[in-house]
């Protein structure tokens, strides 16, 4: 870091950060304009828009960051805090064992192992063989492999757990990041490809990732069903034109500087003996366990211990490569899931929901600021969460705007609007990934020591602008209603 950007975050951006946080820990709770915001809730909301200024500015590490939080929560909000702080006339408390649990969450072990698969996949040369394999359609250019990449992530994160893709797809990304010149700006480019085709891939299923699952049940028991394929009917061309834009967008900001990616596999990590065989079918079982959760009802997150259990009983992974997991991102991720559970376990989430008067708003208000909240909170606490928290308060507003007596909008047609309104809040989840504790995804393009925040927050936000525009024209034009 250079002196001047070192004077700047510290002497500058640091103050500034910490007043405004005193300042919202000092005021009257009265202050929030918000009934029922308890002293507790408060403390969240200093501890949010603390969080969220470090990581934008990266004034100290990001996982410095994230412990931060945790340490701060458990001092502050959980039930085995400072005592004169953590009484119960304060407001409801969080369990402090949920709060430590951030560390070992179940997506923490997730990235543990897809860290494990990637670590033996460039130790034994598995990574080279498979992203030969996996862009040979693609040539050699490297705006077609970042296309490559784009499509096979995408197409990967439709049928498995998008963490999983982001951690399986890393393996196959460090061997092209090798061979490209460490100036050459379309790394960055490629590192981003991941967490962006694995948000906007998980889209087209219903079973691509956990929103969409949690809106088609409660479509369901508001009778509005949809079926899987006319998911992937309606949301598959949605993901293409998402995919082609970010593919420009990337190129844009992150040019490639080489004109060529010829990925070489050296010999000596290609020696044909018993640990590399095991190696590979540890792998390849691993992806087929992911790839195949619908039938065995492995959950991805156990899936993933599995190499770890296996390569570790058969002496191949040692003591020494467990240093080269990469435990800051294991920490980054951590704090972004310890600030979930004090949003949730302290009531804040459903307050601020509650607060925000759905049933007074035109349909098109209710679809613009219901989007914009989900996103919002999607960006900083998990997007399932976020999904679980409005998709059943929205159920019901869409049923009292299908009331004919409904005073705000008799026109509106449940039959399409609650379905739009529904599946619009999925996509919403889906492209907040504007920071590294965004989504698990952008925690492992963070971990390839790569992209910056700023990088990050570019992307995202012009991603989840474009993302959030076409989504309401397109779900308005195939669930039409009448406003």
């Amino acid at each position: 870091m250079s002196d001047k950007k070192f004077n700047v975050k510290y002497c500058v951006l640091l103050p500034i950060v910490l007043i405004v946080t005193i300042f919202l820990l000092a005021v009257p709770t009265t202050f929030f304009g918000i009934d029922g915001l308890t002293v507790v809730q408060q403390r969240v909301i200093a501890l949010f828009v603390f969080s969220a200024l470090m990581w934008m500015f990266e004034i100290i590490p990001n996982w410095t960051t994230s412990l931060l939080v945790i340490v701060f929560a458990l001092l502050t909000i959980s039930n085995k805090g400072i005592g004169f702080l953590c009484k119960p006339e304060a407001g409801q408390l969080v369990d402090y064992k949920a709060l430590m649990a951030a560390f070992a969450d179940p997506v923490v072990m997730l990235f543990m192992g897809g860290f494990v698969l990637a670590i033996m996949a460039e130790k034994y040369g598995l990574d080279v063989t498979m992203a030969r394999v996996l862009l040979a359609p693609f040539g050699t250019k490297p705006k077609k492999v970042l296309l490559g990449f784009l499509i096979v992530i995408s197409v990967f994160s439709m049928f498995m757990s998008n963490t999983a893709t982001a951690a399986m797809m890393l393996a196959f990304l460090a061997p092209v990041l090798a061979v490209l010149p460490k100036d050459d700006k379309g790394r960055i480019g490629l590192s981003l490809a991941i967490p962006v085709a694995a948000n906007l891939g998980g889209i087209g299923t219903p079973i691509g990732t956990p929103p969409n699952a949690t809106a088609v049940r409660f479509l369901a028991d508001g009778g509005y069903e949809i079926n899987f394929v006319t998911w992937m009917e309606h949301m598959i061309p949605y993901v293409i034109v998402m995919i082609f834009l970010a593919w420009i967008l990337l190129q844009f900001f992150f040019p490639f500087k080489s004109d060529k990616v010829v990925l070489e596999i050296p010999e000596s990590k290609h020696k044909k003996d018993w640990k590399t065989t095991v190696v590979w079918i540890t792998f390849l079982g691993t992806i087929l366990l992911w790839m195949t959760e619908q039938v065995h009802h492995i959950n991805s997150n156990v899936v993933a211990l599995v190499p770890l259990g296996v390569l570790t009983a058969c002496g191949i992974f040692t003591k020494d490569d467990i240093k080269e997991i990469n435990w800051s991102v294991l920490w980054l991720v951590a704090g972004g899931f310890a600030l979930g559970t004090a949003l949730q376990g302290t009531g804040l989430a459903k307050v601020l929901i509650g607060a925000i008067p759905f049933g007074s708003m035109s349909v098109v208000l209710v679809f613009i600021v219901a989007g914009f909240v989900c996103y919002f909170l999607s960006n900083f606490i998990s997007n399932s969460a976020t999904a679980a928290l409005l998709i059943p308060i929205l159920i019901v507003v869409a049923a009292g705007m299908a009331d004919p007596s409904a005073a705000n909008n008799a026109s509106f047609l449940a039959a399409g609007g609650a379905r739009a309104m529904i599946v619009f809040i999925a996509v919403c989840a889906s492209i907040a990934m504007c920071f590294p504790i965004s989504t698990p995804p952008n925690a492992i393009a963070a971990s390839t020591g790569l992209v910056e925040t700023k990088d990050m927050l570019k992307v995202g936000l012009i991603i989840g602008v474009i993302g959030f525009v076409l989504g309401y024209f397109w779900l308005t034009a195939i669930f039409p209603f009448e406003i």
